[in-house]
């Protein structure tokens, strides 16, 4: 493999909206030649193209994002609209007039690409385009630039079924070479030095005929991504399911949501959860049938039709048509005594409070796992039944019933909700 170099273009004027970056680029890198991958600082790209704005940088970053993923006093890390996930959705208040915010470039890959034609058609060689920008990295301090917009360049080389220098075989490497390249470009350009382009040599292979798939090959899509849920993520993922896949559940998954359910608030240092898992299909029919008559005896002892009772019935089929069932319960053994009502009342409130956060903990978790979930009240209406059903111990509260399993379809989106409404502040 021969060597790659990397080498700074330098003598490029401050650009402003609707300059020829292209020609501008051209003119300064005369030495371009077949095979050379160009590397451009998206903020000059932005600049030329007037994504400049005069705004708040709070307001500018509201309107870029799509979705915080995380959030630390005033900083706060977002996807943006083309699925870059970075601090400050990429708005950028550096180099720029005071007053104004550069934003990122509308379609960095558009950009990517009438840059290489324009290169191209001046100089007659064929050439890679790659746009970039600084982005930080969970686990690891410090920033580098990494590619958001590219064209006539592989953005990722894939090893998959290659062997390695001991002749076991790859199953999972791939590598996202124009990502390192962005890096290993700004180590010739950077803010402080006033340098937004640098030309790599001597990776010709990477460089392609067509323009390719660009930097939106590097995004990972969301259903492959393990770590989707920043903190800001986290609540809002929990979403009620009702249908779901015959997928199996994974037992060990369950394990870690209970765990970090047990680790809800409780009244006296206590731990008054207690989770039925039910796994075997016949443990499901049985409790969901005998259920089932109970609330059927019911609603005939209160004057019901059979078609009212039909169509009350189905809110339990979302349990049948879940893959696992978790029956949490309550075991306030803890629970304090006292000589009236009033306080005992409160008492129990209180052991009712913790069991509904370790549920929610429960149903949190779930969906960090990539579960879908739903919690039915249904079993606090027959506890007997239940406890009966379970062989649970008597001091055990059936406290509903939660479904879980591979969501059958995306949620819906949930419906706006302004917390003033909910609140009054003294």
């Amino acid at each position: 493999m021969s060597p790659a170099t990397v080498v700074p273009v330098e003598g490029l004027p401050e650009i402003t909206a609707g300059a020829d970056l292209a020609g501008l680029i051209a003119e300064a890198a005369t030495s371009l030649a077949d095979g050379d991958i160009v590397v451009i600082t998206s903020k000059i790209v932005s600049k030329a193209e007037g994504r400049v704005v005069r705004a708040a940088r709070e307001d500018a970053i509201d309107a870029e994002t799509v979705r915080v993923v995380a959030r630390r006093g005033r900083t706060r890390i977002a996807e943006t609209r083309h699925g870059l996930v970075l601090a400050a959705a990429g708005v950028d208040a550096s180099n720029t007039s005071p007053g104004t915010v550069v934003l990122l470039p509308e379609d960095p890959d558009g950009s990517a690409r009438r840059l290489r034609k324009g290169l191209q058609d001046r100089l007659g060689v064929r050439l890679g385009v790659l746009v970039t920008d600084t982005l930080g990295r969970p686990w690891r301090t410090g920033q580098t630039d990494a590619a958001i917009g590219a064209a006539g360049v592989a953005p990722l080389v894939d090893y998959r079924g290659t062997a390695d220098t001991f002749g076991t075989a790859l199953e999972v490497t791939v590598a996202a070479v124009a990502d390192e390249i962005a890096g290993a470009a700004d180590l010739v350009k950077g803010k402080a030095a006033g340098i937004p382009v640098a030309v790599v040599r001597g990776l010709a292979d990477l460089v392609t005929e067509a323009d390719g798939p660009g930097a939106q090959a590097l995004v990972r899509a969301a259903a492959e991504d393990m770590f989707r849920f920043g903190s800001a993520d986290v609540l809002a993922a929990r979403r009620t399911v009702r249908d779901f896949t015959a997928e199996p559940v994974d037992p060990a998954a369950v394990t870690r949501a209970i765990a970090a359910a047990v680790t809800a608030p409780a009244p006296h240092h206590s731990t008054p959860w207690r989770f039925v898992v039910l796994e075997s299909v016949q443990a499901q029919a049985a409790l969901l049938d005998d259920m089932l008559a109970a609330w059927i005896a019911d609603l005939r002892g209160d004057g019901f039709t059979e078609d009212q009772i039909a169509r009350r019935v189905r809110r339990g089929e979302p349990l049948r048509r879940a893959p696992l069932l978790i029956v949490p319960c309550l075991h306030a053994e803890a629970a304090h005594r006292y000589p009236d009502d009033r306080r005992n009342a409160a008492e129990r409130e209180m052991f009712v409070v913790a069991m509904g956060a370790a549920v929610q903990n429960l149903l949190v978790a779930l969906a960090v796992e990539g579960l879908g979930s739903c919690w039915v009240s249904s079993t606090m209406f027959c506890r007997p039944v239940v406890t009966k059903a379970l062989g649970l111990p008597d001091a055990w509260e059936p406290m509903g019933a939660v479904g879980v399993g591979h969501p059958a379809a995306p949620a819906p989106d949930r419906p706006p909700r302004d917390p003033a409404a909910f609140m009054i502040t003294r």
